[in-house]
């Protein structure tokens, strides 16, 4: 929905229109929770952190192209997948 669905006859967003607008959202995230997207995300969000010096150390190599990511892109997108399916 858009803003324009939620201005009364003056032009202003109402309370009672933002408060159904929340109570929506709030429907929406809460049935996201049950599906397999939201088994992913929820999945995502519960993993370590990255570490840092290591992407940047890596990110640096990929743009020398002095990294292998032949053989290494297999292995991490499996691992990947494994956890994310675990």
């Amino acid at each position: 929905m858009s803003d324009f669905d939620y201005k009364d006859s003056s032009g202003e967003i109402s309370e009672e229109m933002l408060a159904e607008q929340d109570l929506l959202m709030e429907e929406i995230i809460n049935n996201l929770n049950h599906t397999p997207v939201g088994q992913v995300l929820k999945k995502l969000a519960s993993l370590p952190e990255m570490r840092k010096q290591k992407v940047l150390y890596i990110r640096q190599q990929l743009t020398s192209g002095s990294y292998d990511l032949g053989e290494r892109i297999d292995v991490v997108l499996d691992k990947v997948l494994e956890d994310l399916t675990a």
